[in-house]
């Protein structure tokens, strides 16, 4: 079966630690959820026939609403392919200061505020999705003399993935998109990361903090004594050790290429949290 890979290069992408977080998926899950989808990495590899994708990202999320719709898949490629042909650094700033004008941006059609999405992803400074506090895309331009936006083939399996699947798409907060959850199903959480020092977390205007954190080590553990399988990938710092210190955690290594601080790019230190083990998964 082809598989899709993510469309857009995203802050802690999981394609380069695929194989490290298969390891710990358990076997047999009823519905998957995956609360930050982000890139949708893990969920095009595990390719479930029933799940719930959210990110609080609404852009991010009007992408696969428009990839799963056929005739917006069609104009956003249309797009995509004049974005392509358009491209300079000029023309950048033009398309990535769209949302400057609340007003007329919110008027523009969900095609081309998709294929702006994917376009400023893939020809901004180093794949970087970042705004401010009024919610501006601000990430400078990438100095790419050429971009290709897209490869028609993987985003037709996706496509063909979200219509052929029972595949739930929202753009909420991580609780409120896992209130469903039933003992059985299988939630993912790759949240924006915690830091002992600082972390980029950027990707909405309300950005994603120590309190965030801990909010979200209760829903995983509210969501455990339910009777559902939990995943978590984090940073390895003292925070994260101690919020799920009663849980199972597997600490990997990881390459990162995406950082606001250069320093803190190449190999790091991560964690796969779970509340299960999975040669004892006694509680199905």
């Amino acid at each position: 079966m082809l598989k899709g890979k993510p469309f857009v290069k995203w802050a802690g992408g999981k394609r380069q630690i695929i194989d490290k977080l298969k390891k710990y998926v358990p076997n047999d899950f009823n519905t998957y959820y995956e609360p930050f989808v982000g890139g949708g990495a893990l969920l095009f590899e595990l390719s479930p026939k029933r799940a719930v994708i959210n990110d609080s990202n609404q852009e991010l999320m009007n992408v696969y609403e428009c990839i799963k719709d056929a005739k917006k898949f069609e104009a956003m490629c249309r797009e995509l392919n004049h974005h392509e042909k358009e491209h300079s650094q000029e023309y950048y700033y033009q398309i990535r200061n769209l949302d400057r004008d609340k007003k007329s941006f919110n008027k523009l059609a969900d095609y081309k505020r998709a294929a702006r999405t994917i376009y400023l992803n893939k020809a901004c400074f180093n794949g970087l999705y970042r705004v401010n506090s009024k919610n501006e895309f601000n990430v400078p331009f990438g100095k790419k003399n050429k971009v290709n936006t897209y490869e028609g083939q993987n985003l037709g399996i996706i496509c063909g993935f979200l219509n052929y699947n029972d595949i739930k798409l929202l753009s909420t907060d991580f609780e409120e998109a896992v209130q469903d959850a039933k003992k059985g199903d299988f939630i993912y959480f790759d949240p924006p990361y915690d830091s002992d020092s600082s972390t980029f977390n950027s990707y909405t205007e309300n950005g994603f903090g120590k309190e965030e954190q801990k909010r979200l080590a209760r829903v995983f553990k509210e969501l455990s004594a339910k009777g559902c399988y939990v995943m978590l990938s984090n940073h390895n710092t003292k925070l994260i050790n101690e919020l799920y210190k009663d849980f199972n955690i597997h600490i990997i290594e990881a390459k990162r290429s995406i950082n606001s601080d250069g320093t803190k790019r190449g190999n790091v230190k991560e964690v796969i949290i779970t509340n299960f083990e999975k040669e004892d998964l006694d509680f199905k």
